[in-house]
């Protein structure tokens, strides 16, 4: 399909672009900007004047899979976690390990794929690091790598024992392969359900202190230092953690991070009365710890910012908060809450949607070259791509969102940015509901 993109203002970070620009597309790549290549004759030709054209999405962290009701063991793509993607203007998912059906065997990586519905998305697997994800038995990651998976991660349960961290290190480093880690030490997390402090005191609840992110990374980068082995911190939560990897980047470590977009706008004392929508891991922290969140997504120093969605259904949140399922959906929110990051912040536009496409772009480029050209919309890249409505804003609604995961700390809130198409390959695979 050959398509012209008329008069629309295109943002591609990458490329230092912001103004209006048409943009051309044949056979799934950007093949031209301003100007049709000679001979060119559109199938299709989009109106966006008024309409923002940007690079589809990358999401680092966008927990979709689920059991297959006939094969418990065997990992699924949710189709309507997939709809709420594109509907989101995400083109591209890094899909963590689901604790119920692992990641851990080459055939169910090749079964994923296989079923992945063409033209819905990419989706780039994270394999188990151990069996089971039990957290002893490493897993056969060169065999994984080989099926599909782009890293490799101990999962939401992390590991224990660190003998066995030390071996996946060793054995990454020497098959070129990388590590996906949220570091989070498993005995300070023992029981924890909110962040450590006076308002988790006030409410009786167990809190995680800063130390558990603290000693975890710690551990992480001493044992980099000996092994050489790319790691990305999924989900960096506290203002210690940060400076920690400021040093390891400082130091010359080869390491990426993220951090997801509810620690970008929420605090602690956002629980209010026991509100399990905001039972969330990480746990909320304090406006110390969200502003070096802020300050350092802002520098760069953190090369992305994540959806963290995760399906939860209402029986996980409708328990009390100590007993309730953490995690929110997140995917239909991305752009608009790096959107409002922008406008609060006094951002300039290029720079807060970076950290969701260019810059979560090059860790997975860092990860396997053959990922290059998502996240941007130059000439030869991917045409995966959204139009976007800036001027729009829309009420979250739970009801009205296509994830099955319908629970949301921003529910009630105005949002800014509205996606109005999703084209991934060159092909449109959303268009907002009229």
């Amino acid at each position: 399909m050959r398509l012209h993109i008329a008069h629309g203002r295109l943002i591609d970070p990458a490329h230092g672009r912001d103004g209006r620009h048409d943009l051309f597309i044949a056979d799934g790549r950007v093949v031209a900007i301003d100007q049709a290549p000679d001979g060119f004759q559109a199938d299709r030709r989009i109106e966006a004047a008024g309409l923002a054209v940007l690079p589809g999405l990358v999401d680092l962290s966008a927990r979709v899979l689920r059991p297959d009701a006939g094969a418990p063991t065997q990992a699924r793509l949710s189709a309507a976690e997939l709809r709420a993607a594109l509907a989101g203007g995400v083109t591209t998912l890094a899909v963590p390990p689901d604790t119920d059906a692992p990641l851990d065997e080459p055939a169910k990586v090749e079964a994923l794929l296989r079923e992945a519905p063409a033209g819905q998305g990419r989706v780039l697997p994270i394999g188990a690091l151990t069996v089971g994800l039990g957290g002893a038995t490493l897993a056969e990651m060169a065999l994984l790598a080989q099926a599909g998976c782009l890293a490799f991660s101990p999962g939401e349960s992390g590991i224990v024992d660190t003998r066995v961290l030390w071996g996946a290190m060793r054995y990454a480093a020497g098959q070129g392969l990388a590590l996906w880690l949220r570091p989070q030490d498993p005995w300070l997390g023992q029981g924890a359900v909110v962040a450590a402090g006076a308002y988790a005191d006030r409410l009786g609840l167990e809190g995680l202190p800063p130390q558990a992110e603290v000693l975890a990374l710690q551990t992480i980068f001493e044992l980099q230092r000996a092994t050489g082995v790319r790691v990305h911190l999924s989900r960096l939560s506290t203002a210690s953690g940060l400076e920690l990897l400021r040093a390891a980047r400082r130091e010359g470590l080869p390491v990426s991070a993220d951090v997801s977009a509810n620690s970008l706008h929420l605090t602690d004392v956002d629980i209010g009365y026991f509100n399990t929508a905001f039972h969330l891991r990480p746990p909320l922290r304090g406006q110390r710890d969200r502003d070096a969140i802020q300050a350092a997504l802002r520098e760069g120093l953190v090369d992305a910012l994540c959806s963290d969605h995760a399906l939860v259904d209402d029986a996980g949140k409708s328990v009390p908060f100590p007993h309730s399922q953490p995690g929110a959906t997140g995917l239909e929110l991305l752009l608009s809450l790096a959107l409002k990051w922008a406008r609060d912040s006094r951002l300039p536009l290029p720079q807060a949607l970076a950290r969701v496409t260019s810059g979560p772009a090059t860790v997975l480029r860092g990860l396997s070259p053959t990922l290059s050209g998502l996240g941007e919309l130059g000439v030869g890249a991917p045409a995966d791509l959204c139009l976007v409505d800036l001027e729009a804003e829309w009420l979250v609604a739970p009801g009205a969102l296509q994830s099955h995961s319908r629970h949301t700390p921003f529910a009630g809130m105005m949002l800014p940015g509205r996606v109005r198409a999703t084209l991934v390959g060159g092909r449109p695979a959303w268009e907002t509901p009229v």
